[in-house]
């Protein structure tokens, strides 16, 4: 009877785990979302309205110089958001497993009992 309390209290806590695992993931993959919105909105940027042809043209040039900049934060950003993203894809896979091989052998012991 211990080792089947013992396997509901691991699979318990593997579930716990995961849950936190899959939060990560979930977390992660919308911080990359929202990273992709604003490099889109950059990438999308509608050109100066109502003025003199030489004053947008400053516009476009001093927009573009700062958007260059952003954008290479942006890519850095993305980056990084996208290796934490496949690593929390990883822990969360591995916590599944876990999961999954915890049920398996509480199914195995209480068929047993």
């Amino acid at each position: 009877m211990t080792a089947r309390v013992d396997l509901q209290r691991l699979e318990a806590l593997a579930q716990l785990v995961l849950d936190q695992r899959l939060g990560q993931l979930r977390q992660n993959t919308t911080e990359l979302d929202r990273s992709y919105k604003q490099l889109a909105a950059i990438n999308a940027a509608a050109a100066p309205a109502d003025l003199p042809p030489v004053a947008a043209g400053l516009v476009e040039i001093n927009y573009g110089r700062w958007a260059d900049s952003r954008r290479a934060e942006l890519n850095a950003v993305i980056a990084r958001q996208r290796v934490a993203v496949i690593e929390a894809k990883a822990e969360a896979t591995l916590a599944f497993g876990r999961l999954h091989a915890l049920q398996g052998a509480a199914a195995k012991v209480a068929r047993r009992s």
